[in-house]
């Protein structure tokens, strides 16, 4: 149908432009009928404006007005006055003037939305992704998708002028799996090969060092078969950051610059640098999270030196196995009740405390059903090792330690949930957390995994650990963290061919596996790799966050469920058998199918 081509936006007209002829073009957002006027709010991307259709001024056009539905599609054509007294509405941008229609064209009728175009909807999650283009009409979605395009534009322009290259890296890769289950590809050409869809683009970003690209960086899309949760998709988006002949401070420089850039443009704040740093170890003794939020002051305490000399059991045994004694204080709330310390009680034990010791803070003391087991010496060293105050209550974990602290951490998060210590307008908190252990050691198949990646660096001092004790080495490897979200982690890489291979072989890797999986980095290390590190954001976790949203589902235009589902397209989909054929693939049946 033909249209005439708008002049103006749905938010663009002001008050400058009364007397002006006009063309709009958009969905209706809003009909009322005040005494056989119509009152329309015209949307498009850009905000809404209230056309209006008067009898006298076109009886054809309002006529035709009465038939509107909402999320038809329009087109008016008339001129733009103020609106009379009393009707203005400074809510939004235009809500001073409206525009007369002269000419009103139906470019398209719709059928009735299964939900409301408008924000702060009623409606299953699951209805909104049915329907995932409906929802995206939605003013919130669509500040979501340009925000997340403005981040886009900072971080092509800061890494330009930084005299970074962007260069695309292959989707189609080789099937390398160190963690997350690949995706696999299988090839029509290649019978039985399969390509994987790349977790990163880890490997490639050494090999461009190594070409000589000695600063590089993508905004990729990386793919992950695994479980997903509220800020996880199977594919999800990275800032992807290599550079040559750098050490920590370097990537650190170069990322706290383009953090300082998202900072003003996103939220007109001026970010304070250097960022505060803390190590791993730190971050667990004192938030127990290598992700600690730092929006509030609980801070945890390790009490394993008031309690050295100890007589009760259960603290003794922690100091000698090792353990931690970890303790949190929860300023003013030493009149929680039994009821809801039993509620937090129950909290740890399905984390995997054996149980949670409480102590309130009196006057004359500590009230607790262990208070009798310690002695008054070490009960004073405690109060003044928490700077206790009367009404406070006093919590105590022991066992293992990053277990112990784990867990303490988790409680850390619950308390200021219950305190309400984190309020919308707190002030975001950016922090490095550093010197991550290089490797973790898995209970279950009693074995070293690489805590960040294989290629990660250790410390030049703990070299000689790897043979020795690897449960020591640290790592050269850094997380970026905001308001107890990781947003980036990175590392400095290993460019030598003889230290990759130790590391391979404290990891189980062997030769043979190392050279079918990774040994075309191998075999460019051996031509020349220049030392290197990099970093990479989680693009979706940064604009979730930048948003004031609480899923990355929020800001991905067209996420899949939970389960991994696309429930607007219905992918996955089964195939037919020819295009199987063609693949060399047969679908077997599982045996309860």
């Amino acid at each position: 149908m033909y249209f005439k081509e708008r002049t103006h936006t749905c938010g663009e007209l002001r008050e400058s432009n009364i007397g002006e002829k006009v063309i709009l073009n958009g969905w209706v957002d809003r009909n009322r009928d005040l005494g056989g006027v119509l009152f329309i709010d015209l949307r498009d991307r850009y905000g809404i404006t209230q056309v209006v259709f008067e009898p006298h001024i076109n009886a054809e056009a309002h006529q035709a007005a009465k038939n509107l539905r909402n999320e038809f599609v329009i087109s008016v054509e008339g001129y733009v006055r103020k609106r009379p007294a009393e009707t203005e509405n400074p809510e939004i941008p235009t809500g001073y003037v409206d525009v007369m229609v002269e000419k009103l064209t139906i470019l398209n009728e719709a059928t009735t939305p299964p939900f409301q175009i408008k924000d702060d909807i009623d409606t299953h999650e699951e209805i909104r992704l049915k329907y995932r283009y409906l929802d995206l009409r939605r003013p919130k979605l669509q500040r979501n998708i340009v925000l997340r395009h403005k981040m886009y534009q900072i971080t092509r322009k800061y890494f330009d002028e930084n005299n970074f290259i962007e260069i695309e890296t292959p989707v189609l890769m080789k099937s390398t799996p160190e963690g997350a289950r690949d995706f696999l590809v299988p090839s029509r050409l290649h019978k039985g090969k399969f390509y994987a869809l790349p977790q990163s683009p880890q490997t490639y970003k050494q090999i461009l060092m190594v070409a000589g690209f000695d600063r590089y960086f993508q905004i990729v899309k990386c793919f992950r078969d695994e479980d997903l949760r509220a800020d996880r998709q199977p594919e999800f988006t990275q800032i992807d950051v290599e550079m040559s002949f750098v050490d920590q401070k370097d990537i650190f420089n170069i990322v706290e610059g383009l953090m300082k850039d998202f900072f003003k443009e996103i939220l007109n704040k001026d970010l304070q640098l250097p960022l505060p740093r803390l190590t791993f170890n730190e971050a667990m003794e004192s938030y127990g999270s290598d992700k600690p939020d730092l929006r509030f002051d609980l801070k945890m305490v390790n009490l394993n030196s008031v309690f050295q000399k100890t007589e009760f059991k259960v603290f003794h045994d922690a100091i000698e196995n090792s353990g931690v004694i970890s303790g949190l204080l929860a300023p003013g709330c030493g009149d929680y009740t039994r009821n809801q310390l039993d509620v937090l009680t129950d909290f740890v034990k399905k984390l995997g405390a054996g149980g949670l010791i409480w102590m309130r803070v009196k006057e004359d003391g500590l009230e607790a059903p262990v208070a009798k087991f310690l002695s008054s010496e070490e009960k004073q060293n405690l109060i003044n090792a928490l700077s206790a105050k009367n009404g406070d209550l006093i919590f105590i974990l022991s066992g293992s330690k990053l277990k112990t602290l784990n867990i303490m951490g988790a409680l850390r998060l619950e308390m200021a949930r219950r305190l309400d210590l984190i309020k919308a307008d707190s002030e975001p908190k950016l922090l490095w957390v550093t010197d991550f252990p290089l490797f973790e050691w898995d209970e279950q198949t009693k074995r070293f995994y690489a805590m960040h990646h294989p290629f990660t660096s250790p410390r030049l001092e703990d070299i000689e650990l790897m043979d020795k004790d690897p449960a020591l080495v640290k790592a050269r490897a850094y997380d970026l963290v905001l308001n107890g979200n990781e947003i980036a982690g990175g590392s400095i890489r290993i460019h030598n061919a003889e230290l990759q291979a130790k590391m391979f072989k404290i990891l189980g890797i062997s030769e043979e596996e190392a050279k079918t999986k990774f040994g075309f980095l191998m075999n460019a290390f051996k031509y020349g790799a220049p030392p290197h590190g990099g970093i990479a954001f989680g693009f979706d976790r940064l604009a979730m966050i930048f948003a004031g949203e609480n899923s990355i589902r929020e800001v991905i235009a067209f996420p899949k469920t939970a389960s991994a589902i696309s429930l607007m397209d219905d992918s996955p989909s089964s195939v037919t058998d020819d295009q199987l054929l063609e693949l060399h693939i047969k679908v077997r049946k599982s045996a309860h199918e």
